[in-house]
């Protein structure tokens, strides 16, 4: 069939629509991991800005669950799913632009088959989920200046400004947009630099992160020197850099990675398919230069491999000008090979889970399920339920006090806990640590009450994330008793355990996490 004939569009909105499908069942399977309930705080308590990230995803949460009225693990990733079909739809429109609608169909079956646009952020509920529909939109922006420029208005510029300023709350890093636009400025069309309504789209960035920089000039900018850090530190390590690489390669789907490289490799092809090859210079600037940061940073720190993950967006609109012109299928043989990919990783995982569970982590007791995946999203609803029981026998029998508190030390497993278990038990999630272990939950102490003197408390250890309460808690309480264990097992296999602490007695109360704002507050070494 002659690709004028081919409906693009059709095919588009098929594609979202099993996407969507797909991510809503998957939904029902998948309990939440530790970064999205996490992430749960932020929509509880929101503000400007958070320890670890700016205030989007929380504000996000509170829209899709209905201001945390209707809590699930769907409603949580509502918003995630949403954004991502947004997303694809852009991406189509954006491929379009630089070539035509084969291009567009190609770049947003790319996005769709990347596990970590389709998946860890188009699934799961992360600050990355709202970034790339504000980080894509930007780029089909900058594209419309670049191909169209005598139909470009001054609500474009707003726009593109708006948009950066949007993908900017979400990840701080959505600032690159500006930096990469910048760089693409002055190396292909420096002369417009002098463009006056360029500045006005900055200011109206700048708008949009004022919230951001008010939040962290009352806490002394904690959060900058939070995530400095994790990045600043001396010594190569070539160990990192392959594990980021390796990473990088898993997180894109290695099938997609191969098809983004062979059109990177032979971007001059490219260059004279597209309708502007200014575009395509454009794409790179957005894209290599941030790749080439974090690879830089990953030989001196660890890194995750999805920090890169953004700036394979302009690539996937590369290789879809790329693909569109130099294969005549409708779906390439090698993005054939992504699907099939794409489709056994997430059935073989769900299968695991529900139908054949292994233990594929640690079979030692003393930390039983550590590295199993399995565990990451799922065993907190079963847990939380055995634990309500428990709860329940203990005030009858008087061995309690009545609301005793569930203590935390981290912030995982905090989260699960404050979304499964408290709600069940109405107890409070106390946090009793660092500043840098806790994170959102020290603000979050600030907002209830505390420990008293003489009150009991919980404390819940999964054997996948071990850890000794008397050293943690001793300080605090008159005594600690030998835990409970409530093993979790399913389909015959026990994938860990989870101990129950029981602390008795405050007989010091913890110091606050936070100091007065007007003291600063500093990372604890």
């Amino acid at each position: 069939m002659p690709p004028s004939t081919i409906n693009y569009q059709k095919k588009l909105w098929w594609l979202i629509g099993i996407s969507v499908f797909s991510k809503i069942l998957l939904s029902f399977f998948l309990e939440l991991g530790n970064d999205e309930v996490y992430y749960y705080t932020y929509a509880l308590q929101p503000d400007w800005n958070h320890f670890d990230h700016p205030p989007m995803v929380g504000w996000m949460i509170r829209i899709f669950t209905l201001n945390l009225y209707w809590l699930s693990a769907l409603s949580m990733r509502l918003g995630s799913i949403v954004c991502a079909a947004l997303t694809t739809i852009v991406i189509f429109e954006s491929g379009t632009l630089l070539k035509n609608e084969k291009a567009g169909w190609i770049a947003a079956l790319l996005y769709s088959l990347s596990i970590y646009t389709s998946i860890i952020a188009g699934l799961f509920i992360l600050p990355d989920s709202p970034q790339l529909l504000f980080f894509t939109l930007s780029i089909y922006v900058m594209l419309n200046w670049v191909i169209k420029p005598h139909m470009f208005t001054l609500f474009g510029w707003v726009l593109l400004g708006l948009f950066i300023g949007m993908a900017t709350l979400s990840k701080v890093h959505g600032l690159y947009l500006w930096v990469g636009f910048g760089l693409y400025i002055i190396f292909n069309q420096v002369e417009n630099l002098k463009e006056k309504n360029g500045y006005i789209a900055i200011l109206f960035t700048v708008l949009c992160i004022l919230p951001i920089v008010y939040w962290n000039f009352q806490y002394d900018f904690i959060t900058y020197r939070f995530h400095s850090k994790r990045v600043m530190h001396t010594g190569i390590s070539f160990s990192n850099f392959i594990t980021e690489l390796g990473g990088e390669f898993f997180y894109q789907n290695p099938l997609v990675y191969i098809a983004v490289f062979i059109a990177l490799l032979r971007t001059q092809k490219v260059k004279f398919q597209a309708k502007s090859a200014k575009a395509i210079n454009l794409l790179l600037w957005l894209s290599l230069p941030l790749i080439f940061i974090f690879w830089t940073i990953s030989l001196f720190n660890a890194t995750l491999p999805h920090w890169t993950g953004p700036a394979f967006i302009p690539l996937f609109l590369l290789a879809g000008v790329y693909w569109a012109s130099y294969s005549r299928k409708v779906i390439p043989v090698l993005i054939q090979w992504a699907i099939v990919f794409m489709i056994l990783l997430v059935t073989g995982f769900v299968g695991i889970i529900k139908f054949y569970p292994k233990q594929l982590g640690s079979e030692k007791l003393e930390n039983l399920g550590e590295y199993n995946p399995i565990n990451d999203v799922s065993g907190w609803a079963y847990f939380s339920d055995v634990f309500k029981n428990m709860v329940e026998k203990d005030q009858v029998d008087g061995r309690m006090s009545k609301q005793a508190p569930i203590v935390v030390h981290k912030w995982f497993p905090g989260g699960h806990l404050l979304f499964y278990t408290a709600p069940k038990v109405n107890a409070r999630v106390i946090a009793i640590g660092a500043l840098e272990d806790v994170h959102k939950f020290a603000w979050l102490n600030e907002s209830q009450d505390g420990i008293k003197i003489g009150e009991d408390a919980y404390c819940v250890v999964p054997s996948n994330l071990p850890a000794n309460p008397s050293e943690l808690y001793g300080t605090y309480f008159t005594s600690i008793e030998k835990p409970d264990t409530i093993p979790y097992i399913t389909k015959g296999v026990l994938l860990r355990n989870f101990y129950v602490y029981r602390l008795k007695g405050c007989k010091l109360i913890p110091a606050s996490i936070l100091k007065p704002k007007k003291e600063g507050i500093s990372l604890q070494k």
